[in-house]
């Protein structure tokens, strides 16, 4: 059996899948000049959902913990996740914004961009792909792995073609929900072996269990790379951990690993996950789920499911939720299931069993139908078409040619606001401009703290009839025994001073980006959300105030929209209920609400 190159997931996947991509940079740096030394091919620190994570919630700037990686990791070549079109965002960028990122991100470090696309629509990748060769820096073309009946060996065959027509230096295949069996893993990878001959690397999660049976077969078809994490950051819903992985291809993975580093690496994570991150890391994420290979719902989406169906009061309906999947997926033309079609598809079938299906229809949902996120796999389910865009038809060119250039305009408006620094500031507000422009403010006021400290759990309270939800850190919610009095009095209108002394943050907002939920009581069925008064439009979901689409006085339609509501990753329009007057407006941008918050009153 040939050697196999590993590339390392710890920083940057592992995380990701296993406590909710919270690892912060400074435990990162303590154990990366380490990392560096054990004998990795490369290690994956950057892109995914880091990026996201680090200015909403860790309040760190992703490019200066790019650039202080590779300043300890010297020898070890740095690899990102690039999301194709989406860059690293849920939504397609334009073709200005993908080449400048790919600039600045192999200026500050990244030597190998691993990129893909979700629906597999080369079309989406070609610009990151075409930049990232020209800047010199190696490419792995990436395929989402998933079942269905579109989804044959000459369907992925096809694609391998098409990317290597793109010049592409590494074929990947990329199995983000552990679906891939091992005697697929085998046939795929020796038709590509055969065929081409070009170098491919395995990615897989051990979601199912199946994972390292995967790469042993994968191995003995001939793959040149796999992916892995170390222990304790490994297995579950990430990467298999290398320490089982070398006892279980000997001669494949060999001598060529330091494993005195890896053992000192993996006792420095398991004391940092027991004393920093223990309330991040739920048994859930670390079970064997066998029903993934049924709903092809991957780990992280699945955890974000529980997640946000208890911030809605409606963890009750999850199965309801995880049997309608696979039917919204087949009305959508058989998407993989990963970011962003996974939040699509999973985002819509909440909102499906919920308040009915399609009765409210995302605006991402629209966007796909429309072609904006580009060709689907399988046809759309034409009524939905049909109820989506009336006559109109799809668009078929490729999507990013439609957008238009945002560079310079994302400039103008930094500058005006003033928190233009350095030229990376200007791809993180095109990227995430709401959440970029409060991590800037907070950087601007010298603010060093965390918005929500890595660990930390969130409780529910009501003070005065005023729901608060605080974060509450070092502390294990399953092992209060006075959870329950806490929850109870809560529900009866718990003063302030009743908290007593117990180390809480200021109050943190419902996001759209799900963290892991606390162990609390069982969550009650989803209510209707109580009417604010005759006319009063209500939010249907916790979220934020993205934009404000009508003005006090407008005249409006029923059904027209009054408002994108940022949840569950998604924008969420809020529909007119009735014909009428916007008599008030009661929110404005950048408002954080709860389920039953009124946002408008319509005359």
């Amino acid at each position: 059996m040939a050697r196999v190159e590993i590339i390392d997931t710890t920083f940057r996947d592992a995380h990701q899948s296993l406590i909710a991509t919270r690892l912060q940079t400074e435990d990162m740096l303590a154990i990366a000049e380490k990392m560096d030394r054990i004998g990795f091919y490369s290690m994956e620190v950057w892109g995914g959902a880091t990026f996201d994570v680090c200015i909403r919630y860790l309040n760190e700037d992703p490019w200066e913990r790019l650039r202080l990686l590779r300043e300890s990791i010297k020898k070890t070549k740095l690899q990102m996740l690039l999301r194709g079109q989406n860059v690293v965002g849920y939504k397609h960028y334009p073709d200005d914004v993908v080449e400048k990122f790919v600039e600045l991100a192999h200026k500050n470090g990244i030597d190998i961009f691993r990129v893909f696309d979700a629906l597999n629509d080369v079309r989406n990748m070609e610009v990151a792909i075409r930049k990232a060769k020209e800047v010199g820096a190696e490419v792995q073309g990436a395929i989402a792995y998933t079942t269905g009946k579109v989804f044959t060996l000459e369907y992925y065959m096809k694609k391998v073609e098409e990317l290597l027509k793109l010049d592409v230096d590494v074929i990947t295949i990329k199995d983000m929900a552990g679906l891939l069996t091992p005697w697929k893993a085998y046939e795929l990878v020796s038709e590509i072996k055969e065929t081409y001959g070009v170098p491919v690397n395995v990615h897989t999660h051990s979601t199912t269990g199946m994972a390292v049976a995967t790469y042993m077969k994968a191995v003995e078809a001939g793959a040149d790379y796999i992916d892995t994490a170390i222990s304790p950051l490994a297995f579950g819903t990430a990467q298999p951990g290398i320490q089982t992985v070398w006892h279980a291809l000997p001669e494949a993975v060999g001598s060529h690993l330091d494993r005195e580093l890896i053992h000192e690496v993996s006792r420095y994570l398991k004391k940092l996950l027991d004393e920093k991150y223990s309330g991040l890391l739920h048994k859930e994420a670390l079970m064997v789920n066998p029903y993934v290979l049924k709903y092809q719902v991957p780990g992280g989406m699945y955890s974000n499911l529980i997640s946000q169906l208890r911030e809605m009061k409606a963890l009750d309906r999850l199965q309801e939720v995880l049997e309608e999947i696979p039917r919204v997926r087949e009305d959508l033309g058989w998407p993989p299931l990963v970011t962003p079609t996974s939040q699509i598809v999973g985002t819509q079938a909440v909102l499906n069993v919920l308040f009915g299906r399609y009765e409210r229809i995302t605006e991402e949902v629209r966007n796909y139908i429309k072609g904006l996120y580009g060709r689907s796999p399988a046809e759309v389910n034409p009524e939905l078409r049909k109820r989506v865009l009336g006559d109109e038809e799809p668009i078929t060119v490729r999507p990013g040619e439609l957008l238009e250039p945002m560079l310079e305009k994302c400039r103008e408006e930094l500058e005006k606001l003033g928190y233009l620094e350095k030229e990376e500031d200007v791809l993180t507000y095109c990227l995430f401009p709401q959440i970029a422009k409060e991590f800037f403010e907070r950087r601007k006021r010298g603010i060093k703290t965390s918005p929500m400290p890595p660990g930390a759990q969130k409780l529910k309270l009501y003070v005065n009839g005023v729901e608060f939800e605080v974060g509450i850190e070092g502390v294990d919610l399953s092992a209060l025994k006075y959870l329950p009095q806490i929850a109870g009095s809560a529900q009866t209108h718990t003063t302030a001073s009743s908290i007593g002394t117990m180390p809480v943050s200021a109050p943190s907002v419902p996001s759209p980006v799900p963290t892991p939920a606390p162990v609390a009581p069982a969550a009650p069925a989803a209510p209707t959300p109580t009417p604010a008064g005759e006319g009063v439009v209500t939010a249907p979901m916790p979220g934020k105030i993205l934009r404000i689409l009508v003005k006090e006085g407008e005249q409006v339609k029923m059904g027209q929209g009054l408002l994108i509501l940022e949840a569950m990753k998604m924008e969420n329009e809020i529909p007119a209920p009735k014909d009428g007057v916007v008599k008030k407006i009661l929110v404005k941008e950048g408002d954080t609400v709860n389920t039953g918050d009124p946002l408008m009153e319509i005359e």
